[in-house]
């Protein structure tokens, strides 16, 4: 059998797969340092989607109102290059827009920031990381100088005490909460401590389950310092040499008390002792989260007072140990090592920086001054620029923001208002393609070659193993060819793909993120690799790499900052009109918005549709079984589900997952309900938290729901084989674990 080395395009654990084409199957490349050769159900069905709903010709049409009409490459391109210089001449290059996607490979993102920011002068490129990843991009930029995460997996096989919070890993990223796990279960003396508001899969097999209010962490993580530096359980030599900011750090933290924090985390004090005890007796301290510490409004400071605890105790640079953020896409990292956001540039450098700047722009060849010293509009500022008349054209690559993003209402009105919107896509339709005048078929996984990095740094050339359908193109290829069109044909003079890539390392030379000495040749020979990789004095391939061992950060001093801000809470707490939280997040079996997933039929089977998880004395209270529908209200919107009464969730609380759009299911999009404020420092939306209320609705004014209407669409289902109660069989036993293979 003829197999291909390629990487899973969905979560940021970046497993290695192993493409057997003549048999249309994926298993997992054991020989992938990442993986192991495990993978889980998405990784391993993903090659259905191939084939299914794809975008194969350019489309076009003047107007929302009318239909598509298909058209020629170069007739698409003339028409964006013209939207493109005519917005340039009666706007300048802020009325141009790109909202692209970790979904893109690195190659993809470097072309697109060179196009954007370099030749056009427009810094408004931002991703969907925006609502991923920016508060720890944020956080570690602040606490340490620069972006990247310090930790690798091997820390998973190492650690003795692993401390989750704001990560539902079991389902989010399976594959390496099932090496947890394994480790977890084979040392009794590990402890696997989960801070959650909801009792998910993971928290399930903690061996400290806190279940805090929403809004609460910093008070958590404040109270367990408060502890630290009562039991004196601190590292004084480090926190000499290594950091500054301490004594301000302290006096926040005298302020959270263990009474005081236990009462407004809605915890027993024992267990915040407990939690603080853990860290007290551990040698090695392995903290992981992800979005649920990122997408809140002090999301930069949550992460930074995770970050504290570890400055604290010294438990950073060593084996098991360190302050560990878990990506949620595929190239999440790698489109922050590309400069994949409005502030970035490439190689970890900021836009603000005049420095930096000047080193791209020789680099790329193009006049001093020509990238704007300005950071450029991120996702949200997007929406209330096109409000606002002032975008002229905005690019969507390889998203779908009409779920994605928060208020989602808003959103529409926005979009509905655009004067030129691109769509550049693999799949159509999706929720975004409604509302695009231009579209663009673009290849996808295993249909071009590049590179991705994984959570834990780690580099992985991707091989494509056919050609793409139809008349689609590899993205950075589209991105290329407009530039030429706009007269750039020296900065877009590109053979292959790999010359892309080398380019772009060799301007990550002497950064943080130094891959100066990757190639795709060495990649494809070698196997993956974790950076810094530098072009002189190559590390021995396998090695852990882990930052900051030395007790060194990229700051001026050369020490780590501790981040002293107090806790505020939610933006939106309930209140008599809206009692309760909503928090949104993730199921196992679906990715983001279904656009790949929601064609696989098996997936479709896992989760058919999307249900409010509420606990039993809220439903009690409200009179609601599980099965009834009902209407769920925020002050921007309102939907209707289907209720699931279930202990999993905490009282005040309820949980929706944000997988469903429009084209999944009636009236069901959990972003309707959430609202848009953001962190201050990383620009990210508060996706996690926004006050409800909830009505039972009468059989009279229910919502005829079709979740499943695109798998109906390919006949692989009927509507009777879809198992209304599936959703609850996540939470009996172990119901992650048997889908790894």
């Amino acid at each position: 059998m003829t197999s291909t080395r390629s990487l899973c395009p969905y979560c940021g654990v970046g497993c290695g797969l192993e493409v057997l084409p003549d048999q249309g199957k994926v298993r997992g490349d054991r020989a992938h340092p990442s993986n192991q050769g495990m993978v889980c159900v998405k990784g391993a069905t993903v090659y259905e989607a191939l084939d299914r709903d794809r975008l194969l010709y350019p489309q076009f049409r003047e107007t929302l109102a009318q239909p598509f009409r298909r058209i020629s490459w170069d007739e698409a391109l003339t028409r964006l290059v013209e939207q493109v210089q005519t917005v340039r001449e009666t706007q300048g290059p802020a009325g141009l827009c790109m909202y692209g996607s970790g979904q893109l490979q690195t190659e993809d993102y470097y072309v697109a920031q060179k196009l954007l920011k370099g030749c056009l002068g427009s810094n408004n490129f931002d991703t969907n990381s925006r609502l991923c990843m920016s508060s720890a991009v944020a956080a570690y930029t602040q606490s340490f100088g620069s972006d990247g995460p310090p930790c690798c997996y091997a820390d998973l096989d190492e650690t003795d005490c692993a401390f989750l919070i704001g990560t539902n890993t079991a389902e989010c990223h399976p594959v390496l909460f099932n090496r947890l796990r394994r480790h977890h279960k084979a040392h009794p003396q590990v402890k696997l401590v989960v801070v959650d508001p909801r009792c998910t899969p993971t928290a399930a097999v903690a061996d400290l389950h806190l279940a805090i209010r929403p809004g609460t962490d910093i008070d958590l993580l404040h109270g367990i310092a408060h502890l630290l530096l009562a039991w004196e359980s601190v590292d004084r030599a480090f926190l000499a040499s290594s950091t500054t900011g301490f004594d301000a750090f302290r006096e926040v933290v005298s302020h959270y008390p263990p009474e005081t924090t236990a009462g407004r985390c809605g915890i027993p004090v024992d267990d915040l002792r407990r939690a603080a005890t853990y860290w007290r007796d551990s040698h090695r301290v392995l903290s992981l989260w992800s979005m649920g510490i990122n997408q809140s409004a002090e999301g930069t400071a949550k992460a930074r007072s995770i970050i504290n605890l570890h400055l604290l105790t010294g438990q950073i640079g060593k084996p098991g140990a360190g302050p560990f953020s878990l990506t949620g896409q595929p190239n999440a990292m790698g489109g922050r090592e590309a400069g994949g956001l409005s502030h970035l540039l490439p190689g970890y450098r900021q836009i603000a920086n005049p420095e930096h700047r000047a080193e791209v722009e020789q680099h790329w060849g193009l006049p001093a001054g020509r990238i704007s010293p300005h950071p450029g509009r991120h996702a949200w500022a997007m929406i209330e620029g096109l409000e606002q008349g002032e975008v002229g054209l905005l690019w969507i690559v390889a998203t779908n923001p009409l779920v994605s993003l928060p208020d989602l209402n808003r959103v529409q009105r926005a979009l509905g208002q655009s004067p030129f919107t691109v769509v550049q896509d693999a799949y159509f339709p999706t929720e975004t393609t409604d509302f695009a005048h231009l579209l663009l078929p673009a290849g996808q996984w295993g249909e071009k070659t590049g590179t991705m990095t994984n959570s834990e740094r780690v580099v992985t050339l991707s091989q494509a193993f056919r050609p793409p359908p139809g008349e689609a193109r590899a993205d950075w290829e589209i991105f290329a060819e407009v530039g030429r069109r706009l007269g750039y044909l020296p900065q877009f003079a590109y053979p292959a793909a790999a010359a892309v890539f080398a380019e772009f390392v060799a301007l990550t030379a002497g950064r943080t993120c130094d891959m100066s000495g990757l190639s795709h040749g060495l990649l494809a020979n070698q196997g993956p690799q974790p950076w810094p990789y530098r072009s002189i004095g190559k590390r021995l391939s396998g090695e852990p790499q882990r930052l900051y061992s030395t007790g060194r950060f990229p700051t001026p001093d050369g020490k780590a900052r501790f981040c002293t801000r107090h806790s505020r809470g939610l933006v939106e707490p309930p209140d008599p009109s809206y009692p309760f939280v909503l928090t949104v997040g993730r199921l196992y079996g679906h990715w983001h918005t279904q656009t790949r997933t929601g064609r696989i039929p098996k997936l479709q089977q896992m989760s058919p549709k999307p249900l409010l998880d509420i606990h039993p004395r809220d439903a009690q209270t409200l009179g609601i079984a599980t099965g009834d529908w009902v209407e769920v209200s925020s002050r921007r919107g309102q939907i209707r589900v289907q209720a699931h009464v279930t202990q999993s969730t905490s009282p005040g609380t309820v949980f929706l997952p944000m997988h469903w759009g429009a084209l999944w299911a009636e009236a069901a999009a959990g972003n309707t309900l959430t609202h848009p404020v953001s962190d201050p420092d990383s620009h990210q939306p508060e996706l996690k938290a926004c006050a409800v209320t909830i009505e039972v609705l009468s059989a009279a004014v229910q919502s005829p729901q079709c979740p499943s209407r695109a798998a109906l669409r390919t006949g692989d289902l009927q509507e009777s084989d879809l198992p209304s109660a599936s959703v609850t069989r996540r939470f009996q036993g172990s119901p992650v674990a048997k889908h790894l293979r």
